[in-house]
């Protein structure tokens, strides 16, 4: 029988650093991809960062598999070696790592020390202390891939237990060598380059203002002249939410502002609707219900408009009220029918009127104080 000779392979062969540069960047872009594609809510990013990892797992397999087969092809050989050294490593449970060094004498070839790792059971450790004989396999090809055979056939059994096996002397054998710092260079020079090729490649997924794939409008903002020469109109849509903001001297109570401001949030959509919806003096906000998500909600279009002013001066007139300093209006019918809060505040120390009214703005509930 002939050992080969030589060393076991490392990950410092062109072979192992291109693997290495390779596997970083599929996990980097992978990792960047699924997560990116989360927080933005697009499925391609997230159907990328799901199906790299898995096409390049193929790939690896089916890359790897001649080799593989070659190796299982070769049967092991068996032989007798003794424990120069061991140390058990750590570990929980019954099965401990334990790094152990071995004297391997095969029958009619050249002996060998190698050292490995392999997991060894609590109550059997006491059975390999040092110059204790034991029962070995591995692949004549790649000796430093030795394992000790826990159960032997009965021959062999009986041969360790009345056997003296002496030490071989030269260098020994690793199963595990040391990558370097080169390696780990490469491995996180590749993991960069995946993220940096997933941030330019879908750079309009991820930094663009394009909508999401729902339908819904991404975020987009627009500045509009009002019937002020010094005044403008803020709008302000993302996928989720639209806010319309007033420039100084205009005031949402000005007859067809709040209409104006609500069309222009709900303009070239099929009938959004709103869970919320806020109106201050100068700022409009709606929160739209969320696409393809069955919930509760209205038509900000439906809004009693002409009579919102109305429950604004009636709100603020009640005993207590002081003199009006500001005021909020609050639509919700994520609970059932459509109800308007209105709560105007006073000051100079006043107090705050509040009441309710319903989707067409009649008062339903008023308090004052």
């Amino acid at each position: 029988m002939t050992i080969a000779a030589g060393a076991p392979p490392t990950h410092s062969t062109p072979a192992g650093l291109a693997f290495g540069f390779l596997t970083g960047g599929v996990i980097g872009a992978s990792l960047t991809a699924f997560i990116g594609g989360c927080v933005v809510g697009r499925a391609p990013l997230i159907i990328t960062g799901l199906a790299l990892p898995a096409a390049y797992g193929l790939l690896f397999f089916l890359g790897t598999l001649p080799r593989r087969l070659r190796e299982a092809a070769v049967a092991p050989s068996t032989a007798l070696a003794v424990v120069e050294d061991f140390e058990a490593i750590g570990g929980e449970g019954s099965d401990v790592p334990v790094r152990f060094e071995l004297s391997v004498v095969p029958d009619g070839a050249p002996g060998f020390r190698v050292e490995f790792r392999q997991a060894v059971n609590l109550v059997e450790l006491a059975e390999y202390r040092p110059r204790s004989v034991v029962v070995v396999e591995y692949p004549p090809d790649r000796p430093w891939k030795t394992r000790i055979v826990r159960r032997p056939t009965p021959e062999w059994e009986e041969r360790a237990a009345g056997a003296q096996v002496d030490s071989v002397p030269g260098p020994v054998m690793r199963s595990e060598t040391s990558d370097g710092c080169f390696v780990g260079f490469l491995n996180l020079l590749g993991l960069l380059l995946g993220v940096a090729a997933v941030l330019v490649f879908f750079r309009a997924d991820l930094f663009g203002s394009s909508g999401t794939d729902s339908g819904a409008p991404g975020p987009s903002v627009s500045s509009s002249p009002s019937a002020s020469a010094t005044s403008s109109t803020t709008i302000t849509v993302t996928s989720a939410t639209g806010m319309v903001t007033l420039g100084p001297g205009q005031s949402m109570l000005d007859k067809g502002e709040l209409r104006r401001a609500v069309e222009s949030l709900t303009r070239g959509e099929d009938k959004r609707e709103a869970l919320t919806v806020v109106v201050q003096d100068r700022m409009l906000t709606v929160v739209f219900s969320p696409s393809g998500v069955p919930a509760g909600g209205f038509d900000p279009r439906s809004l009693p408009y002409d009579r919102i002013p109305a429950l604004v001066k009636e709100a603020g007139s009640g005993p207590g009220a002081g003199s009006p300093e500001g005021w909020q209006v609050t639509a919700d019918g994520v609970t059932g029918a459509l109800r308007l809060r209105v709560v105007v505040t006073g000051g100079d120390g006043g107090g705050t009127g509040v009441l309710e009214a319903d989707g067409r703005g009649r008062v339903l509930q008023r308090d004052g104080g």
